[in-house]
């Protein structure tokens, strides 16, 4: 596979342990090894000059000068390419005793610079680095060199950041079990040319290897729906009206949640059909969410001997240095990281776009689709065509191709089936709602016996039961009605209100609140509890932090309680009891928890006793004073019996 390794050396850690990979993957491939190091000899030279003027008196004489010159000039070339050879000769003992052809080569120059213009002019098919060299501190993520080098170069870049012994990492695992270095290989696998040939290299290493290879995929329908949510409030009325927010977002909602997920769906399965046709058995995970935090969390999770990437993704113009997925991950993860810069297109997509022939009708009505839509669309149709051995794409097969990722609604808008056809389908839907634990993947209407997305099965799917989600409600407080930035109306419980505003960041707490409310609509429920904010942060560590401020955001909840109570004028039912607005408000104040939760039931027992199921203000203040009535009688018992002990 690989007929030229480069390894830039410099003695650091990573530096040596580049080297020993270099060794074991020429060995695997019969390759030839080049070693290089950089020193600057000129930078030395000019600096020396710089201080000159700090020499003694008796130096500061003509003759004397240019012999110091000299001396210095021949001593620092020397000591520097003395050192050079020294690091290159023990890559050479390493690669003669691997029985392997080794090439060394020195530079005089800016390390970075002189290390990419050589990479950049050579034949090498494969450079491995360390992620960081001599000057790493403790909080180093990578070095200037090795991000210097790989934004400056376009070859295949294995960087090392694992420095367990490299026997330890290249063995195979052990009936399917990963060792505690890690010995599985993770592609990220975006439908991107970069990307499908980083899958076939990690195919041809997992087998050389031994290791198991695994492709993930992320997609985040909750984007566009965040970049709405800020668009909004800085546009003036007419942009607004011009942009038409509530039609754009209603064709993200019908064709990006429907449809993404099985687009990218759809690169795992083309990943796993290359894989076979190598003879490979390949696992694959479909992940929904921002690209780089949900592989980032996969990775920390699965530990990985080796991440494979494409340097540029999907979107990338082909004349960027590095995608900003690519960059984040490069900079975080802990395992060790291949670039991929070769690109190689699937059968499916070659076959497809050079046999595929489309009739005018089902042109014109590709066309109709939203721009963001037509790539998306035109890829699933290629796919499904080609799958079921046809070679024309005509309305019928458009509609069946796209009938896979588009809700009836969408393909009626566009012209795809008839407007009485979509109207009975939608009509005879029902109001289940069905998630996918592992993609996120929500089936309306019908009961799925698996998710259509990542085949989970279905004790991996949960039905929603809005009227039990609905029933939480007077538990957690008052509800305070919103309105999104297209115009639709949701609905938080104070509680859940409280946490999200509690969030520190600004930009953190407008996506959480993006995605949180994005998950709602896709699954058609218009209130927010506690628990589904819980999805997507840590409400723990959100509590916490209220009860540690106590004042300020905790106050910000119970106004914000009294706000929407005195707004709604309405009454919260909560089991048999009736509680007006103030005294919702009013329990609200009491510390969350076990306070709460016992001073309401005393309440209820004081309802109990008048024989009436409404709670009012005066009722809850009555079961606040005799719960603080009991507080200090038990703390003057405490103290009494302390007094006793003490005597």
């Amino acid at each position: 596979m690989y007929k030229k390794i480069f390894v830039p050396v410099d003695n650091s850690e990573h530096s040596v342990t580049s080297v020993d990979l270099a060794v074991e993957l020429a060995q695997a491939y019969d390759a030839e090894l080049v070693g290089s190091h950089a020193y600057a000899a000129r930078l030395h030279d000019y600096r020396f000059k710089q201080m000159e003027f700090t020499l003694p008196d008796e130096y500061l004489i003509e003759e004397e000068m240019e012999k110091q010159r000299k001396v210095h000039d021949t001593l620092i070339t020397m000591g520097l390419e003395l050192i050079s050879d020294s690091y290159l000769v023990v890559m050479q003992a390493r690669a003669e005793k691997a029985g392997l052809q080794f090439q060394p080569k020195m530079y005089d120059g800016k390390n970075f610079k002189v290390i990419a213009d050589d990479i950049n002019s050579s034949d090498y098919d494969l450079v491995i680095m360390g992620a960081l060299g001599l000057g790493a501190v403790k909080d180093s993520q990578i070095g200037s060199v090795c991000e210097r080098v790989v934004r400056r170069t376009r070859t295949d870049t294995l960087i090392i950041k694992n420095l367990a012994d490299i026997k330890d990492q290249v063995k195979p695992n052990t009936n399917g079990v990963d060792h505690k270095d890690g010995s599985g290989i993770v592609v990220a696998v975006d439908g991107s040319p970069e990307s499908f040939a980083g899958l076939k290299t990690a195919i041809q290493l997992g087998k050389t290897f031994g290791k198991t290879v695994e492709a993930i995929s992320a997609y985040d329908p909750y984007l566009h729906y965040a970049m709405f949510n800020s668009i909004v409030h800085v546009l003036t009325e007419k942009a607004s009206k011009v942009f038409k927010f509530q039609e754009q977002e209603q064709l993200h909602e019908e064709v990006i949640d429907t449809g993404l997920a099985k687009i990218y769906q759809s690169h795992l399965e083309v990943a796993v059909k290359i894989a076979e046709e190598e003879d490979f058995d390949l696992k694959i995970t479909l992940l929904d969410g921002k690209a780089f935090e949900k592989i980032l969390e996969y990775v920390r999770r699965t530990k990985p001997w080796l991440l494979v990437m494409g340097r540029i993704g999907v979107h990338s113009d082909e004349t960027m240095d590095i995608g900003s997925n690519t960059e984040n991950l490069l900079r975080l993860v802990p395992c060790n990281v291949l670039l991929s810069s070769q690109r190689f297109t699937p059968a499916v997509d070659v076959q497809a776009e050079s046999s595929m022939i489309w009739t005018e009708p089902a042109q014109r009505i590709l066309d109709r689709a939203p721009d963001f839509a037509k790539g998306i669309a035109r890829t699933t149709v290629h796919r499904w065509a080609m799958e079921r051995g046809h070679s024309v794409v005509t309305v019928s097969v458009l509609e069946q191709a796209l009938g896979t990722i588009l809700p009836k609604s969408s393909m009626m808008a566009m012209g795809i089936i008839a407007d009485d056809v979509a109207r009975t389908k939608i009509e005879a839907g029902d109001d289940q709602t069905w998630v996918c634990g592992n993609c996120g993947w929500v089936a309306r209407g019908f009961e799925p016996q698996k998710c259509t997305v990542c085949s989970s099965p279905k004790d991996q799917l949960q039905k929603l039961d809005k009227a039990a989600i609905e029933g939480l409600a007077p538990l957690e407080g008052a509800i305070i009605e919103e309105q999104s930035f297209d115009k639709v109306k949701l609905k938080y419980t104070a509680e859940a209100r409280a946490i999200v505003k509690a969030i520190p960041d600004g930009y953190q707490r407008r996506r959480a609140k993006a995605k949180i409310e994005k998950r709602a609509r896709v699954r058609k429920i218009d209130l927010i509890t506690r628990a589904m904010v819980a999805e997507v942060v840590d409400v723990t560590e959100i509590e916490t932090l209220m009860l540690e401020e106590k004042g300020e955001l905790g106050q910000r909840a119970v106004d914000a309680a009294v706000d929407a109570a005195t707004e709604t004028e309405r009454n919260t039912r909560d089991g048999q009891y009736s509680w007006t607005p103030d005294a919702v408000a009013r329990l609200a104040r009491v510390p969350e928890g076990f306070m709460r939760n016992a001073t309401k039931r005393r309440i209820e027992k004081l309802a109990d006793t008048a024989g009436t199921d409404l709670i009012d203000l005066a009722t809850v203040e009555e079961g606040v004073k005799i719960g603080l009535r009991l507080m200090e009688e038990a703390i003057k018992k405490k103290n009494a019996e302390k007094g006793e002990d003490d005597q």
